[in-house]
């Protein structure tokens, strides 16, 4: 994994310009790639390509970067890893279409790849994870793309009269011409959802290019123009098509789940430098981590972060997992200041509000582990493809409850629960845990009841997802000016013709905007900046067209998700030791910011300092404020959104 950066000036430029702007973006990456860097211009056609190189596989000079074709034609800065380039080697050579090989990295696959099917034939073949741009000397274009899911970044826009691209936005605020404005839609939509949702940034003009598409400027690009970009890839189509394909046998779909899982897992362990896994002891990580030892000839190196705070603490179950399975477990508790240090440095980390405090414990397991390991596979992405999130549980229940509701009569309903304070509902859950069976336990259960009230009186399932799914479900009454966009995911939802069962409709909703642009943008510019590469297993693409076609009640059965991921895993690990209450990774926002953040939040938040901003209503934000810190009500996540933008606002808008 490394870092990438780079300009196109239709027309040519000056040598000596391209490479200086080049190597000042460049050098902004080299959190994402310590081990070495490089440079390659063409002035003639005014190409300027950075790369910073986080050494995984080839360790050698014949790895190195920005890399071109023995032809000439292509040239290409790469981030990511291809675990199937070993095959597209193999084919190649088959049909004598390959090269003098110079070493074994992916990136010269890639390469002849492209050389030999195109750009879009290239990128159909590839498995893996990746972002990278190239400059087509015979077609005199460059070409940006990204991997179908969006585990790699790409961010890009016009700044003057050059095109530039890179890794992160702090690369195109290297720019000497760099001066955008803030989009306050972009800000509504963050407001709502604590990420911005692709393909806006925080920025006017600036765009993430959305997962599974490319996009082409030309020689004769115009500035300011933004080609669409082109799908070579669709999740919907194949949940689409998943439809009239299911997989009934349930005995079948473990053992393939299994084995496909394991074949991914076999993939993604190649490297050239040590490689662990996160483990938190919840369902998706222990899988990962499972099916790792069970083809390993020593123990995986696992890692957990701890937490005093029980609520939040998932140490104990992890080291109960890992000793299970034997493997060679490190775990590091980590007290509060240790914790909220991380907290000044998240404007940097990030680069554009971003507000999902699980980016801070995210941050801390990634430092453990990277004093051990260069690699770290993850459970992420589990619960979107097979239906882990509590919101999955009850969506349907929820919709079929109170869809065919009159509306007056859910409106009367949802204020009547909004009226109730979370807090006593908390207390009351925490009481009756006791009670009753596992299964029923849920874990802030006020938080949960505050959310139920506001989605009763949705007009919609995809309005009342959408409002399961929000922090602020009215934002642009919270931000000055603010209005709500439509996002690429939502276009894409809104482009399924064919009735979607209720969990399958969700499910794919979450891997649309959710997945991508919040948990693994998250786990990228947690574990990027502290020069670690994290994979995730259950994106491989025979996994993920596979779970498309899993019955929905094979995913979400008996007031429980994951269903088939459970099977897997009860294979290997004592459900005794898995079967609890789903935790999330997360930190106790509510009482620290009546606690020991309380000081800097009031800070942040004071009313002379909001108006002044000229982003936010004031009144809503000292409304819940005082709401918050009376311990009425429990705001700590809205609050937070507004304390992230505030901060992010202090380091990329002074001035």
């Amino acid at each position: 994994m490394c870092g990438i950066a780079g300009l196109f000036r239709p027309g040519g430029g000056d040598d000596s310009a391209l490479v200086g702007i080049a190597t000042r973006m460049a050098e902004t990456l080299t959190h994402r790639g310590p081990d070495a860097g490089g440079i390659w211009t063409h002035a003639a056609a005014g190409v300027g390509f950075g790369h910073r190189r986080l050494s995984i596989i080839e360790l050698s000079e014949a790895g190195a970067q920005p890399m071109r074709s023995d032809c000439g034609r292509l040239t290409v800065t790469f981030n990511g890893e291809i675990y199937n380039h070993l095959d597209i080697r193999s084919e190649l050579e088959a049909i004598g279409a390959a090269p003098n090989w110079r070493g074994h990295s992916d990136t010269e696959t890639l390469l002849y790849a492209m050389r030999q099917w195109g750009v879009a034939g290239a990128l159909q073949r590839l498995v893996g994870m990746f972002a990278f741009a190239l400059w087509d000397e015979k077609e005199r274009t460059v070409t940006l793309c990204r991997d179908r899911f969006g585990e790699k970044p790409l961010f890009y826009g016009w700044c003057g009269r050059d095109l530039v691209f890179a890794s992160e936005l702090k690369a195109l605020a290297a720019h000497p011409d760099w001066s955008p404005a803030l989009d306050r839609t972009a800000l509504t939509a963050f407001m709502r959802y604590c990420y911005v949702p692709a393909p806006a940034t925080i920025w006017q003009g600036i765009r993430k290019l959305p997962s599974a598409s490319f996009v082409t400027f030309a020689a004769d690009a115009s500035p300011g123009i933004m080609p669409e970009p082109v799908a070579y890839w669709s999740l919907r189509d194949h949940v689409v098509a998943a439809q009239s394909e299911r997989i009934g046998d349930e005995v079948e779909a473990v053992s393939e789940l299994e084995r496909l899982l394991s074949i991914a897992i076999q993939r993604q362990c190649l490297s050239d430098v040590p490689l662990g896994a996160f483990l938190s002891g919840g369902i998706d990580s222990s899988t990962i981590v499972a099916l790792m030892q069970a083809q390993a000839s020593q123990p995986v190196r696992t890692f957990t972060i701890g937490f005093s705070d029980g609520a939040f603490n998932e140490a104990d179950d992890a080291r109960k997992v890992a000793a299970h399975l034997g493997t060679s477990h490190t775990e590091l508790y980590v007290d509060a200041k240790t914790t909220m240090d991380v907290v000044p440095r998240l404007p940097q980390m990030y680069d554009e509000p971003f507000a999902d405090s699980s980016q801070i414990p995210t941050h801390l397991v990634a430092a453990l582990a990277r004093q051990h390991v260069t690699v770290a596979l993850s459970g992420d992405a589990g619960d979107e493809l097979f239906g882990g999130y509590n919101r999955h549980v009850w969506g349907g229940q929820l919709n079929a409850r109170f869809g065919t509701m009159p509306t007056p009569l859910r409106r009367v309903l949802g204020a009547l629960l909004n009226a109730v304070s979370p807090e006593p509902v908390g207390s009351l859950a925490r009481l009756a845990q006791p009670l009753l069976p596992s299964r029923l336990h849920v874990r802030r259960a006020g938080d949960q009841a505050a959310k139920l009230a506001r989605i009763i009186g949705s007009t919609s399932f995809d309005h009342m997802y959408q409002l399961l799914c929000s922090i602020d479900s009215d934002p642009s009454r919270t931000i000055l000016q603010g209005e709500e966009r439509i996002s690429w995911s939502t276009d894409e939802m809104n482009k399924v013709t064919v009735p979607l069962d209720p969990l399958d409709r969700m499910t794919l909703s979450d891997s649309l905007s959710y997945l991508t642009d919040d948990i693994l943008q998250k786990v990228d510019r947690a574990a990027m900046s502290v020069s670690l590469e994290t994979r995730v297993p259950f994106l491989d693409k025979d996994v993920v067209e596979f779970a498309a076609r899993i019955a929905p009640e094979m995913k979400v059965r008996a007031g429980r998700g994951k269903w088939l991921v459970r099977q897997v895993l009860y294979k290997h690990v004592p459900a005794v030791l898995i079967d609890r209450p789903k935790t999330g990774f997360s930190i106790p926002i509510d009482d620290w910011l009546r606690g020991p953040l309380k000081s800097w939040a009031g800070d942040l938040l004071s009313s002379d300092r909001i108006r002044r901003q000229g982003l936010f209503n004031a009144k809503c934000v000292e409304d819940r404020l005082a709401e918050h810190m009376s311990g009425r009500r429990n705001h700590g996540y809205w609050l937070w959104n507004v304390l992230m933008a505030q901060a992010w606002h202090d380091v990329w808008c002074a001035g």
